[in-house]
């Protein structure tokens, strides 16, 4: 760890635990909400962005986020003293691409449709040999951060049925996982995916990963990544028992019960578990529910939209 780092538990806020009555008895089950959305920049990602700026020892990090990570690996670095770059898509929520450059990191906007992230990533690193490239979610580092949250929900004093987290690119997830199997917990975990960028369920169907052809347009914006990373991939199938995947029309149902019903604003991604219990409520009747909500970064027009 650097010598000016702090470390991670002393610097990310505690989740917000919010008991929801009448979120529960619309979906009737018993819901307890783990909020990230008054986290550092208003996501989880800060508890892995941070994790990975302060131990890893290059003063420059390349990341490509739609927003969240490229948020808080911004915010980290700028408590560091260290420079981010952070490659996004054109079509990113503007509340986030100026988030990322308020935080003072350098943004490098892309059409994904002419050239994915990735390979705007390593052309960066070539220009920039001496930099760390951070994956948002493929990362020991980004895993281990995250795991904090795990942690924390292992220490409530609720006998949970069942952990539901929502999942894209597999750091949160896995991270949730680690956290909670690491404090001894043996909840069940379950997954909940856009039914657009499906990919986390199919490969948990088939037994390896699978990807997306094409960057998912899903009103989840967090979950627009082609595949589960490999490190996450070796966490999740060993350990997740189902993955849900969710209609576009439940996470936009999800995002306005959330305002209606819980007074919490939660952008789409965050929504996802939520959208998972509309999307199959027999399943979850009747059972206690603690539903992660993984942060609060909605563009005001989209969240306009979705609310009336």
């Amino acid at each position: 760890m650097n010598a000016t780092a702090e470390p991670l538990l002393s610097v990310v806020r505690p989740t917000t635990v919010l008991r929801t009555p009448r979120l529960s008895q619309r979906l009737n089950a018993e819901v307890t909400l783990v909020s990230e959305t008054f986290q550092h920049t208003g996501s989880f990602k800060f508890r892995a962005a941070y994790n990975v700026a302060a131990q890893v020892a290059q003063r420059r990090i390349i990341t490509a986020s739609s927003g969240n990570f490229g948020q808080a690996l911004a915010y980290a670095c700028s408590l560091l003293g260290k420079e981010a770059i952070v490659v996004m898509p054109s079509t990113a929520a503007g509340v986030k691409i100026r988030a990322v450059r308020e935080y003072g990191a350098t943004v490098e906007l892309i059409d994904v449709n002419e050239k994915r992230r990735a390979q705007r990533v390593a052309e960066l690193a070539r220009d920039f040999p001496d930099a760390y490239i951070a994956s948002a979610y493929d990362d020991p580092l980004v895993i281990a951060g995250n795991a904090s949250l795990g942690q924390e929900i292992a220490r409530l004093d609720t006998a949970f049925d069942a952990v539901i987290v929502p999942v894209g690119g597999g750091g949160l997830s896995s991270g949730l996982i680690q956290g909670l199997r690491g404090s001894g917990s043996t909840v069940s975990i379950i997954g909940a995916e856009p039914l657009l960028a499906n990919d986390a369920a199919r490969s948990l169907q088939c037994g390896c990963i699978v990807a997306n052809g094409a960057e998912p347009q899903t009103l989840a914006d967090g979950a627009r990544t082609l595949s589960l990373g490999r490190c996450n991939w070796e966490i999740l199938h060993k350990n997740m028992d189902a993955i849900i995947e969710v209609p576009e029309a439940a996470i936009a149902e999800g995002v306005r019960l959330l305002f209606e019903l819980a007074n919490l604003k939660a952008e789409p991604t965050a929504a996802l578990a939520i959208g998972a219990l509309l999307a199959e409520p027999r399943r979850f009747q009747q059972r206690s529910l603690c539903c992660v909500i993984s942060g609060g970064n909605v563009d005001p027009l989209l969240y306009r939209e979705l609310l009336t």
